[in-house]
């Protein structure tokens, strides 16, 4: 069927609902908004589902969250893991609930047991929880930082990292197979709850959860000393973080904890900022506001579903107020980890780093300094959380840290993906471990870039909705692909990587061989002087991206490097 016969259909059949037949009797006028809708099926993706709330079957909603949860049923019940049950968790997005309920009543039709959070939790309570309880998978109803439109459906493995490959490919071609709603089961939660096939989660895995994060805590003696005069300001973005985050800090003794009032209770509709994402400066008005107000040391912020961290700090040789790169945050925590260890004589010989191609590269030195391995892998912490499997299978490294330029790291291995609590804790602590030594954290930070060199980056968006944005993304890749540039902004290419190829040419060494890395669909260039390049889709949104990095003998010469490649960026990325 096309767009238009697709919509009368779903106008016409009763196994829809009177409230989504209203919806699209609303737009029969609209030839367009029909073709968005309904010209595809929204895509199950290598992670699961993410898309604009609404009727449609290329929409987030009630009937395409079945869908994708009847082929993960299925899919599981082929493994024949079905006994051990998934564990659900939903933020505060507008359906949310809706969609986690409909997931998990779709599992108990099919024979297996769902275990759901009763009200809404961080994501990484899910990768935390569905190990606790030894489920086979787990799901999360996020779209993240996405704004308020969107919806999305993320799927996890038993070992509580999100699926890669091959499996992400079967759960995918189990959810394609299923090609009409009459395939989908369904129940009643009484039902359900009858069969023994539905539980919601208790008490007791928040309570480990927290419990798990006050072991990571490297100097609680310094954060007992330290806590009272430390101010933090912190924001939850009207998101899932209010709790676990006001939790984690008071227990640790941490007492001057002021939280923004407008932005505290959960809302889908996220009324006070246009984008709920801590990497907008804008998200951070109100928190700067009140930082001024109470004279704060450090404002923290995280998205919707608690996994990503915004970082403000005061500098008191200015009284102002500078922001922290993901990049920034990260190797503030991780430079604190690895000095620390290796001071207590805890940290192992066989430690090791994970982070992604397009993160800040002054790991690289931090790394080396401490003697510890830094493995890189592709964009998205599922390929970070995979790492630490195979750690555990082949007894390889120990995991010290994990994190990507999206404001998203992980101490510890509790959880398997991103985790914006124990980034908070981890934060909080180094700048308690500051304070006691008479500095702040831009101090600390500007120690880092003379010691280990002055490192930015920056990452560029272009927005193309749409049927015809998806073909102009395409488009720009491939053209970037059939004709490699050997010079980029007057810097000569030194190496170039396609991961959809599989391909890596240098061409100082004149060799050519494989990335290492997983097919994927990007683009990688790495210049003469260590400044380099990335170029790729969005896997959940309209976009195109390209990060930038550069490395200079000081501030203001990385700032003009930057500038000056970004510029270049924008002619070839167009």
């Amino acid at each position: 069927m096309n767009a238009k016969e697709t919509y009368r259909f779903w106008l016409e059949d009763a196994y829809f609902n009177e409230e989504t037949k209203q919806e699209l009797s609303a737009i029969a006028e609209d030839e367009k908004e029909i073709e968005e809708r309904f010209y595809r099926d929204l895509e199950f993706g290598t992670g699961g589902l993410r898309g604009i709330i609404g009727a449609g079957t290329n929409r987030m909603n009630i009937y395409t969250v079945r869908k994708a949860t009847q082929g993960l049923a299925n899919y599981i019940k082929k493994q024949g893991t079905q006994e051990k049950g998934v564990a659900i968790a939903y933020d505060s997005r507008n359906m949310s609930p809706e969609f986690a309920q409909e997931a998990a009543l779709c599992l108990a039709a099919n024979g297996v047991k769902a275990f759901i959070f009763p009200s809404l939790r961080p994501t990484p309570m899910l990768s935390f929880a569905l190990r606790e309880l030894g489920c086979t998978a787990g799901i999360v109803v996020t779209a993240s930082h996405n704004p308020p439109e969107y919806n999305g459906y993320k799927v996890y493995w038993e070992d509580g990292a999100q699926i890669t490959a091959p499996r992400d490919g079967e759960i995918i071609a189990e959810v394609n197979a299923i090609t009409n709603f009459a395939m989908v089961k369904t129940t009643t939660q009484e039902e359900a709850e009858k069969a023994g096939l539905y539980e919601i989660i208790g008490e007791e895995i928040d309570d480990r959860y927290i419990a798990a994060l006050k072991e990571l805590a490297l100097h609680p003696e310094i954060i007992q000393q330290e806590a009272a005069n430390l101010k933090i300001v912190y924001t939850p973005i009207h998101g899932t973080g209010n709790i676990p985050v006001r939790r984690i800090l008071k227990e640790l003794g941490f007492t001057q904890v002021y939280v923004v009032k407008e932005q505290e209770f959960p809302d889908g509709n996220f009324p006070t900022v246009s984008y709920p994402n801590p990497e907008d400066k804008n998200a951070f008005a109100l928190a700067l506001e009140l930082a001024k107000e109470v004279d704060a040391d450090i404002v923290l912020a995280t998205d919707p579903d608690a996994d990503r961290l915004g970082v403000y700090a005061k500098d008191t040789a200015t009284g102002e107020y500078k922001s922290f790169t993901g990049n920034m945050s990260g190797m503030l925590i991780l430079e604190y980890i690895l000095s620390q260890k290796k001071a207590m004589g805890i940290l192992p010989d066989n430690g090791a780093v994970v982070t992604t191609i397009v993160s800040g590269k002054m790991a690289r030195e931090i790394t080396k300094q401490y003697g510890v391995k830094l493995l890189e892998t592709l964009t998205g912490f599922k390929y970070i959380g995979e790492q630490i499997k195979f750690f555990k299978q082949d007894n390889s490294y120990e995991f010290q840290f994990g994190y990507e330029e999206s404001y998203g790291c992980l101490v510890g291995t509790h959880a398997r993906d991103k985790d914006a609590v124990v980034a908070v804790m981890a934060l909080c602590e180094v700048a308690a471990w500051c304070k006691h030594q008479g500095i702040t954290l831009c101090d600390q930070m500007n120690k880092l870039f003379e010691t280990y060199g002055y490192y930015k980056e920056d990452l560029a968006t272009i927005t193309l909705k749409g049927q015809d944005g998806a073909k102009k993304i395409a488009a720009m890749m491939e053209n970037i692909r059939q004709d490699v540039p050997k010079e980029i902004g007057g810097l000569k290419v030194a190496q170039f990587r396609d991961y959809r190829e599989d391909v890596l040419k240098d061409y100082v060494a004149g060799t050519e061989s494989t990335t290492g890395l997983p097919k994927s669909n990007v683009l990688y260039f790495e210049m003469e002087d260590g400044t380099w390049c990335c170029i790729r889709p969005s896997g959940t949104e309209p976009k195109i991206k390209y990060y930038i990095g550069v490395t200079g003998a000081s501030e203001a010469e990385a700032a003009e490097k930057l500038q000056s490649f970004n510029t270049a960026m924008a002619q070839l990325v167009k």
